[in-house]
């Protein structure tokens, strides 16, 4: 009886055979760079920061929160602009016009609410004037800016504050009537354009 003598078994060597059988695999090569996007598409990413800010109220609270938002907005670098229309424009008449409109009606509602930034009134608990005064107050007390001098420092940074063409011939303002600086009025179909094209709108 015969015994077969086994060949030392070396791991290594067996392992080695066994890669050299494999098929050879292509090395990498480098990933196409997507090239860079264009169109519309690209056009959309890098469009400049817009918003458009509905004013329609004149009420202290409101008008204030307006300025706030308006100026920084602007002081982020997003282009600003402010349609003004109903009691909202009211606001931007000269502090020093005591009587606007050209018949009857339109002199009663400027007696009614006397216009202009200087002047605006609370929405709830005016107290005959008290409430303004104490928000003035408190804002001087705590460092806050009036509503006159957010505004002055939006016009600066470039706001835009747009008429309603509509609601100047109904209160029968005219741009002498208007603070330095407005914009040309427009109408509801432009604001309506600018809101579907680029601009975030919010109401005020």
């Amino acid at each position: 009886m015969t015994t077969e003598v086994l060949a030392p078994f070396d791991p290594l060597t067996e392992a080695l055979a066994t890669v050299e059988d494999w098929p050879e695999v292509a090395a990498p090569t480098d990933r196409a760079v997507p090239a860079p996007a264009t169109g519309p598409d690209a056009e959309a990413a890098t469009k400049t920061k817009d918003i458009l800010i509905i004013d329609y109220s004149g009420d202290l609270e409101k008008v204030w929160a307006t300025m706030i938002l308006a100026s920084t907005s602007a002081a982020m670098g997003v282009r600003t602009r402010v349609f003004v229309t109903f009691w909202g424009l009211q606001v931007f008449v000269k502090d020093s016009k005591r009587i606007t409109g050209e018949n009857w009606m339109q002199r009663m509602l400027s007696a009614m609410q006397r216009p202009g930034i200087s002047h605006r009134k609370l929405s709830k608990m005016n107290f005959l004037g008290m409430g303004p005064w104490m928000m003035g107050r408190l804002a001087r007390q705590y460092g806050v800016a009036s509503p006159k001098e957010l505004l002055e420092v939006a016009q600066e940074m470039g706001v835009e504050f747009i008429p309603c063409q509509m609601t100047m011939d109904m209160f029968g303002l005219k741009p002498d009537d208007m603070i330095e600086g407005m914009a040309e009025p427009v109408g509801a179909a432009t604001v309506i354009g600018l809101m579907t094209d680029s601009s975030v709108p919010l109401f005020i």
